[in-house]
């Protein structure tokens, strides 16, 4: 097949582009490599693609209208995996107008291409950001997500009902995947992940936030990139039968879908900076700090109906997940 790749220069981006290219598929990745972060970190992961036959890399921004348009005509992809966004909760407080460019514009030009020349999937990536306000654990696909705390939230929630409705418009078969903290090699360095083991490897100290009372979804690099081949080869199918007075999110009468992709096993952060600390062998300088605007005290994934849909469930734990990852980051930045 050929898939296009959007933000294949970032972490999950190049994982998933990578496994892409090994089993025989032609990728078409684009980014447009902003500085939201090292732009020598993308760079490098690019090179680890460049070597594939089959491997075409565009610089493009997703929000230039014109120049999606032309990719997609001239192009004509089989699939589209758009992880293409401005990503970060707390960044979002300070650059409001970095997300509506690129998670809505963006997003819009995406739908629009994959409608004019008849894609046959798009999976798009949203996020457990979406869930907000909600206390019910774990998170499940089922559940109303109506109340974000981060303007990140509401552009990945608003990206979902664009998605729904080109699903039903023009019967576009569509996959959101909420994401739940990814970590690995080649992850981004505003992630606690590397931030931590950053900071501990230099001898500085941790900024902890809520006292250190959180929890999270961990899921590691090589488990996200399995359930997202998995959901690409699934197309979207419409349901007959769905009962439009339920107002279940999940699913739709028409060829739409949305799932969480995470874990399902919820850390305490006190144990994953623990995890940390051993695989590096030293301890951690620890800020303990209060809550941050637009953050939320836990994320966990109910994955059942990911699992019924594609047989996905992760088998990575964290204890071997971040022994790589501290490998990885250790020999990148030469540690």
């Amino acid at each position: 097949m050929k898939i296009l790749v959007t933000g294949a220069a970032g972490f999950i981006g190049m994982h998933l582009s990578e496994r892409l290219l090994e089993r025989g598929d032609e990728v078409v990745g684009i980014d447009n490599l902003n500085d939201y972060y090292d732009v020598q970190l993308k760079y490098d992961r690019l090179k680890k693609l460049e070597g594939y036959d089959r491997f075409t890399f565009i610089k493009m921004e997703i929000a230039d209208r014109d120049a999606m348009q032309t990719l997609f005509e001239e192009q004509a992809f089989d699939r589209v995996m758009n992880l293409a966004a401005q990503a970060g909760v707390r960044y979002s407080l300070i650059n409001p107008h970095a997300y509506v460019d690129s998670n809505l514009i963006g997003f819009v030009n995406i739908l629009e291409g994959c409608r004019h020349t008849k894609v046959k999937h798009l999976v798009y990536a949203s996020s457990s950001s979406v869930y907000g306000a909600n206390t019910n654990m774990p998170f499940s696909a089922h559940d109303s997500v109506d109340h974000p705390v981060s303007l990140y939230a509401a552009t990945k929630k608003s990206a979902e009902l664009m998605a729904h409705t080109y699903s039903h418009l023009y019967n576009l078969p569509t996959t959101g995947l909420r994401f739940f903290t990814v970590y690995g090699p080649w992850g981004r360095p505003d992630m606690s992940p590397s931030l931590f083991a950053g900071a501990i490897l230099r001898g500085e100290s941790i900024d902890v936030f809520n006292e250190g009372k959180m929890q999270r979804d961990f899921t590691y690099i090589d488990d996200i990139v399995e359930g997202v081949v998995r959901v690409i080869d699934k197309v979207a199918e419409s349901d007959p039968e769905f009962d439009t007075s339920a107002s279940d999110p999940s699913y739709s009468y028409a060829p739409y879908r949305i799932y969480n992709i995470g874990n399902n096993e919820p850390v305490e952060l006190m144990t994953f900076i623990e995890t940390i600390e051993e695989a590096i062998g030293k301890k951690a300088q620890k800020n303990m700090m209060g809550m941050q605007n637009g953050d939320v005290v836990a994320t966990y994934a109910n994955i059942d109906e990911l699992n019924n849909a594609v047989g996905f469930r992760p088998s990575t734990q964290l204890s071997e997940g971040i022994p790589k990852f501290i490998k990885w980051y250790r020999e990148y930045h030469k540690l």
